[in-house]
């Protein structure tokens, strides 16, 4: 039952705990200054504490950076190697112009390209019969279609500023004195069209060929109107008759244009607008791609490496130059493709033609590696797993792959560069030792557009 003592307590316990908040709310109020006081004293330290791990950090990305210049495979050697034969050509000079470097592009290995390749910016001044002399240029093709496309545009540079009639080439096999025609590999019918008003082509060998052998001159790769002045057009007005031979006195004399605009033109066309696989070699390519395509889980996509072990065996007897790294091996390259992102179930093809055990670390990491053999249709082994077709199998893939990887410099690399780009495809990941969480490690022909393709196509 309710009464007034009660009353009286309950006054008393209220009086109380009015004392007890005036209190408490002094206190609260006392707290919050203090409270402000050390949370200003605690951002004086941080803020000092931040700026020591800024700089710190900051210092830790440039020392990374330099770590970075020094590792990644593309500018090793100067090395000049006009006396060196024809038959050596794989190893040319690689120069800073293609030192590799890396950007963050995407979370994502793989990178979504529209699919649509870049448009020919080139112009070629049609020809004019007053331009014309009555001589010839004669050359052969060699060594594989990176050198097959250089050739040719030295060719037509050549017999363009001569005015002379330009022979249609023959291709010279891997053995000695085996000879093969354009026919072979190339589409002969869409090379002439491509010439079409650019310079006259024959192709049967002219009577002065029949006399003996014609004049042999070697031109540089990327041949100049002064070097044609000096060295061709000597012998080609006392002769009427010269043989070219391209030399590649290094990988970057590729990758540039020329001073003389006409010129360039005339290269682009020879490297990039003449030469079509012919039907059948071209069911081969196309074959292989759509088992890759089809074994692939990544929507289709996959990556193509250039390892091919008589190659790697040469080049990576010194591993090191200059405390640059040379080549990737096989695991290496697995390691690199793993670090960057692409999961193991990834679909790769190599360039080398049958299975070798130094592949067995890649395929490790990558159980979906394959080699052309185990690509290739039965049927078309007998005639296309040879020496004259592989490289230009190697080649094709490797231009219309969703990825390309290099294992080490070479003008394979370079070429197949220019005609990705020219393709629209852009992911060309250069391999590198350091572990840097990036996503991406864009070939410099790419990433600071110096590949001469670029003033090739816009």
């Amino acid at each position: 039952m309710f009464s007034f003592s009660r009353v009286g307590k309950t006054k008393s316990f209220y009086r109380d705990l009015g004392d007890r908040r005036e209190l408490s709310d002094h206190s609260f109020e006392e707290g919050k200054k203090l409270k402000r006081f050390l949370r200003v004293k605690k951002m004086s330290t941080m803020d000092l504490r931040q700026a020591l791990a800024g700089i710190l950090t900051l210092s830790m990305f440039i020392m990374l950076g330099n770590m970075i210049k020094k590792d990644h495979f593309d500018s090793y050697y100067d090395v000049d190697i006009e006396a060196i034969p024809i038959s050596k050509y794989e190893n040319v000079a690689v120069t800073t112009q293609s030192l590799a470097t890396f950007s963050h592009l995407s979370k994502s290995p793989w990178i979504k390209e529209n699919g649509e390749g870049l448009k020919p910016c080139w112009n070629t001044p049609p020809l004019k019969e007053v331009e014309q002399s009555k001589g010839f240029i004669t050359f052969s093709l060699t060594n594989g279609p990176e050198y097959h496309m250089s050739q040719i545009a030295d060719a037509l540079v050549v017999a363009r500023y001569l005015g002379a009639t330009l022979v249609l080439p023959d291709i010279k096999g891997s053995k000695q004195g085996y000879t093969m025609s354009l026919g072979d590999i190339y589409d002969v019918q869409e090379f002439l069209n491509s010439l079409d008003g650019l310079v006259r082509v024959t192709r049967t060998q002219p009577t002065l060929v029949s006399k003996g052998n014609p004049p042999l001159v070697r031109v540089p790769s990327r041949v100049t109107q002064d070097y044609i002045v000096k060295k061709v057009q000597p012998i080609y007005k006392a002769k009427g008759i010269v043989k070219i031979e391209s030399y590649f006195p290094s990988v970057d004399a590729i990758s540039v244009g020329n001073k003389n605009k006409n010129m360039n033109s005339f290269a682009c066309q020879g490297m990039f607008g003449t030469l079509k696989l012919k039907a059948e070699i071209k069911e081969v390519v196309e074959s292989i791609v759509q088992n890759l395509q089809s074994w692939s889980q990544n929507n289709g996509q996959f990556i193509a490496v250039d390892l091919r072990n008589e190659v790697l065996e040469k080049e990576c007897n010194i591993r090191y130059e200059r405390g640059r790294k040379l080549c990737y091996q096989a695991q290496e390259i697995g390691e690199f493709l793993k670090k960057i992102g692409f999961s193991e179930d990834t679909a790769i093809y190599v360039t080398q033609t049958k299975w070798n055990p130094n592949l067995d670390a890649l395929k490790e990491i990558f159980p979906k590696t394959y080699t052309k053999e185990s690509l290739m249709p039965e049927a078309m082994k007998g005639k296309f797993l040879n020496s004259e077709f592989e490289k230009v199998i190697d080649f094709y893939i490797s231009s219309q792959s969703d990825v390309f990887v290099p294992s080490t410099p070479s003008l394979f690399y370079t070429n197949v560069a220019g005609v990705r780009i020219a393709l629209g495809k852009n992911q060309i990941l250069v391999p590198n030792e350091i572990t840097v969480s990036a996503s991406d490690f864009m070939s410099p022909y790419v990433s600071q557009k110096s590949h001469f393709a670029y003033s090739c196509f816009c």
